[in-house]
Order: C-alpha cells, then sequence, then structure tokens
C-alpha cells in the first residue's frame, strides 16, 4: 500500500508525530510518503492508496491551508480510505484527549464537508524558548488559565506515543 500523510506543523511537532506515524506504518510492509501541507500540488494523490492528514492548532485554529486541501479534493479524500488527526495541548487533559472531547477537533469538524474515516488527538508540546517573545507571552498565558506550564523555559511534550502508534497500526488496516 502506499500510504501519503500530509501534514500542517507550527513548530514542528506534528512532523515528528508523522515520522513516527511513519514508522510504525513502514514496519507493516507499506510505503509512506510524507509532505507538508502547502507542497501538496505537485502530488498525483491518485497514486496513493490512503491519504492521512495531520495537522497542528495554533491559538484554537487549524492552518487555513488544511481547509484550502481539503475543500479541493473532497471528492477524492472520499473515494480512498482517508484519516484526520488534530494535535493540540488541550489534549493533554484526559477529558478532551478523543475525538468525540476534544473541541479543537470537534469545532474543525463542524467547519468542513469531508467525514474522515479515522480521527485521532495527540496531546502537543509546550517549548517556550523556542517561540518568539509575543507567542511565549500569549501561549503562557493561555496556558495560566487552563492550568499549564507557564513558566519561560519549560520544554513539556505531553504526546502519548502509545496512542500515536495504535493509530499507525490502525491506518495500516484501514
Amino acid at each position: 500500500m502506499k500510504i501519503l500523510i500530509l501534514y500542517s506543523t507550527t513548530d514542528g511537532h506534528t512532523k515528528v508525530i508523522c515520522h513516527r506515524l511513519q514508522q510504525v506504518i513502514e514496519q507493516d510492509s507499506h510505503q509512506v510518503t510524507l509532505v507538508p501541507i502547502d507542497e501538496w500540488v505537485d502530488l498525483d494523490l491518485m497514486a496513493f492508496d490512503k491519504i492521512v492528514i495531520g495537522a497542528s492548532i495554533r491559538y484554537g485554529k487549524h492552518s487555513p491551508k488544511v481547509f484550502n486541501f481539503i475543500n479541493r479534493n473532497l471528492s477524492l479524500l472520499d473515494m480512498k480510505p482517508n484519516a484526520f488527526f488534530s494535535v493540540n495541548v488541550v489534549a493533554r487533559k484526559p477529558e478532551k484527549n478523543q475525538p468525540h472531547t476534544n473541541p479543537y477537533l470537534l469545532k474543525f469538524l463542524r467547519r468542513i464537508s469531508w467525514k474522515p474515516k479515522q480521527l485521532a488527538v495527540f496531546a502537543g508540546k509546550i517549548d517556550y524558548p523556542k517561540y518568539s517573545f509575543l507567542d511565549r507571552q500569549i501561549i503562557r498565558f493561555i496556558m495560566w488559565m487552563t492550568k499549564g506550564p507557564t513558566h519561560p523555559s519549560t520544554v513539556v511534550e505531553f504526546t502519548d506515543w502509545h496512542q500515536v502508534e495504535a493509530f499507525g497500526h490502525l491506518i495500516c488496516k484501514m
């Protein structure tokens, strides 16, 4: 099987998750092509047996590029086995780490016509030293409001890698 994983990342953690998915899927003898969402135009999407899209959240929103890809390729997506996953720090909370409980994924699904066949939500990463001054202050404020880490030197990865690997196996079985 040839599987395309398209991703939209803000700070790079969604790409790291995609690489782990790629490793899991390739261990099951499938071929994976990993492509940033803004480079899909040159791809022959029909050449892939399955399409997976992963997208990060920044300030409560997925990238407009994700919506653009979905809107331009809706009929093709519906023809193939497909999946979508969202990466956000809200998913660090047990009550918000499932597709049916994550507010950002639910909001995203209400905005699109596509109905992904498989869904996942993964907790992201906070890396304050990597952020610009403004982003660091805004994210620290959001974390303060949601009782998350706020120290400006904090780097914490909330991702449940077993959950990522399980999703990789699910993609193989689609």
